[in-house]
């Protein structure tokens, strides 16, 4: 997903595409991996005066909500990233930087013979650790 694709779901579903979301939107879509709510609202400050935590936390729900962002958990706080579109993959995510890397393998397989009478509606797998540049530094 890219910002332009997540604008034009947002007019799909009725939604408004104000500059402060395009903005939100090109931020995950330049970012390289997971962010913070935190990082996302010291780039608006610096963009929009005064913007609400309420209105970035709205729309950061919103975006996961829609399937615009995806979200995981690394030490306790919620980062989010652009989702991945393009492929069935997996992620191993550095701990320290936040990066991704992109792993086509997938468990499921295995799994699927040990839930043989078990419905599976979705699944995540995420690797975590610390990149190269993470470990030399």
């Amino acid at each position: 997903m890219n910002t332009s694709k997540a604008i034009e779901l947002l007019k799909k579903k009725g939604y408004k595409t104000t500059g402060k979301r395009k903005d939100i939107l090109t931020f995950f879509d330049d970012a390289d991996g997971y962010r913070t709510a935190k990082e996302l609202i010291q780039h608006l400050e610096t963009i929009h005066d005064g913007i609400s935590f309420d209105t970035i936390y709205r729309n950061l729900h919103l975006y996961h909500e829609m399937g615009i962002l995806e979200l995981t958990e690394l030490n306790g706080e919620k980062h989010f990233r652009m989702s991945c579109t393009h492929h069935h993959h997996h992620h191993f995510i550095c701990k320290d930087c936040g990066k991704t890397k992109d792993i086509d393998v997938c468990p499921m397989d295995e799994v699927k013979k040990t839930l043989v009478n078990y419905s599976i509606e979705d699944h995540k797998f995420e690797i975590y650790g610390l990149c190269p540049a993470c470990q030399t530094a």
